[in-house]
């Protein structure tokens, strides 16, 4: 996570207007839905849930309207499904007249947990201030409550922190007003064998919904921008669902309108209020501009992208091959380090290799789609797949070493299958080594990583491999209540938060719609 949280406050960064007036120009409109509640819930305890929170049906809406509420009474709002949206109540008195303000305590959940943490108590080392909770008042009712802020929910704790001892309050009419660039209509209809792969697809399509908003979002409830890395396997989620094209096209505009001064592509912007670019630089994010672009241009043949945007994407790769040595090998840089998942606690070398391997393999493509030339990024991509092949390679153990201490990982196997060194057979014995000497995974907690690894295993042909650990990361997602895909889970650590708290931490979050693409891609006609 140390690698995503950085302060380069004295990069200087350029703006090309002309790229940038194009994505704005690309801004998509937002659809709108209105969703009123599908009942009253309160919490309760429930061990096949996460944290082993749950909740239990408390009322009918229709209830609610009949119900009176004073000092410390409270209601759960359950909207049966996740949403991105404002909230919107209308509050009224009964009893005697009011002599007082009423003080309301508004609390969003995307899941049951977050609601059984209290604010106050969160010491974590990200802000606090995206906690969904907010403190109103009201001097006069009847009055209509519209939140200004955009929130991520199921669930709604309404908590009257008071009124008087005369009057109490009543709730009618909730409801939220979503918000989403993505349009259900253009939808495939997509119809499993297998139930539980079919609900699977269900809710990556709806975490994939949820995260398209002006821009491919990382996540609705926090960070709520556009990171580089999440956006290269929405775009491919996209494309398998929505094929909202011209959202992929605006986010490559941007992120090639705010570059670093010496070229480099930032690892996510911000866009408002105003178009920012970040001070944070990822080595492999940044190759996954060159990667995002393909990508699109395969699916589209967009001519105006390329011709604006293979220019940015060639300066990535001119500054990567800086940090290859002599003999081919990728050498980290801890001032523009690679990511590759959140944990630290793995050597991501070899890793690396893989990415740029893969990212020089795609830019060689795209400069064959521009016929320029490519004779010189052909030559450095055959050395640096000769230096995996012969360097990197453990023959007698049938895998792929990292570092001076030649670690042995699974990120450095799933690398090396999908930018190509291995193919064919010689894929299928590493990944089935890798199985036997490093599975169950330990130490990965990110649906981003756990993406990679399933789709190494689909392209060395273990497509059983592959649908089980599908089945063992998301659907265990599911059994734990998941309605949308989250930010992070560790199978052995369900309650598993990188923050401390589930009370930050985003229950929807782009990198882990990706099983909409994968079963698209490898399952569908055998589904």
């Amino acid at each position: 996570m140390a690698f995503t949280f950085q302060i380069n406050d004295d990069v200087e960064f350029k703006h090309d207007q002309r790229l940038l007036e194009k994505a704005i120009r690309l801004t998509p409109p937002l659809q709108h839905q209105k969703v009123i509640p599908c009942q009253l819930v309160k919490l309760c305890n429930d061990p096949t849930k996460l944290d082993g929170v749950g909740v239990i049906k408390n009322g009918e809406l229709a209830d609610l309207k009949e119900r009176k509420f004073a000092r410390d009474d409270q209601v759960i709002l359950d909207f049966g499904n996740h949403y991105v949206g404002q909230f919107k109540l209308k509050l009224t008195h009964v009893g005697s007249p009011q002599d007082a303000p009423l003080t309301l305590r508004i609390r969003f959940a995307e899941v049951p947990a977050e609601l059984s943490y209290q604010a106050s108590d969160y010491q974590g080392w990200l802000s606090k201030s995206w906690i969904q909770e907010e403190i109103v008042h009201f001097d006069e009712l009847p009055a209509t409550l519209k939140l200004p802020r955009r929130y991520a929910f199921r669930y709604v704790e309404l908590t009257v922190i008071d009124t008087s001892p005369k009057w109490a309050v009543q709730f009618k009419q909730p409801e939220v007003i979503t918000e989403s660039s993505a349009d259900p209509t253009k939808l495939p209809s997509v119809k499993l064998a297998d139930p539980e792969l079919q609900r699977i697809y269900e809710v990556s399509v709806k975490t994939l919904q949820d995260c398209m908003q002006e821009v491919f979002e990382d996540g609705p409830k926090r960070d709520r921008r556009l990171w580089l890395g999440d956006l290269r396997l929405q775009a491919l989620a996209n494309y398998a669902t929505f094929d909202n094209r011209e959202l992929v096209k605006r986010c490559l505009y941007l992120f090639a309108a705010m570059t670093a001064k010496d070229g480099r592509i930032v690892a996510n912007v911000f866009t408002k209020p105003n178009y920012v670019p970040d001070d944070t630089f990822l080595f492999d994010y940044s190759l996954f501009f060159i990667s995002t672009l393909a990508d699109y241009y395969r699916h589209t043949k967009d001519q105006e992208a390329l011709a604006d945007l293979l220019p940015v994407a060639t300066a990535q790769m001119e500054i990567a091959l800086t940090r290859v040595n002599d003999q081919g090998g990728y050498q980290e840089d801890e001032a523009y380090p690679v990511f590759i998942d959140w944990s630290n606690e793995f050597d991501k070398t070899t890793a690396g290799q893989g990415v740029l391997i893969l990212a020089l393999r795609q830019l060689i493509t795209l400069l064959q789609a521009a016929a320029q030339p490519t004779e010189r990024y052909v030559a450095s991509l055959q050395q640096l797949v000769t230096y995996a092949q012969e360097q990197l390679f453990d023959a007698q153990q049938d895998l792929f070493v990292s570092g001076a201490k030649r670690e042995i990982n699974v990120a450095s196997q799933v690398w090396m299958v999908l930018a190509g060194v291995v193919t064919g057979d010689q894929a299928q014995v590493v990944m089935r080594a890798m199985i036997k000497q490093l599975f169950p995974i330990r130490g990965i907690a990110t649906p981003y990583m756990y993406h990679h690894v399933v789709k190494a295993l689909f392209m060395a042909g273990l497509n059983d491999e592959a649908v089980a650990l599908l089945k063992h990361y998301w659907g265990k997602m599911l059994a734990l209540g998941a309605d949308t895909y989250w930010e992070a889970f560790d199978p052995d650590q369900p309650d598993y938060s990188p923050y401390g708290s589930p009370i930050v931490s985003s229950y929807c979050h782009a990198w882990s719609c990706t099983p909409a693409y994968l079963i698209q891609k490898y399952l569908t006609e055998e589904a």
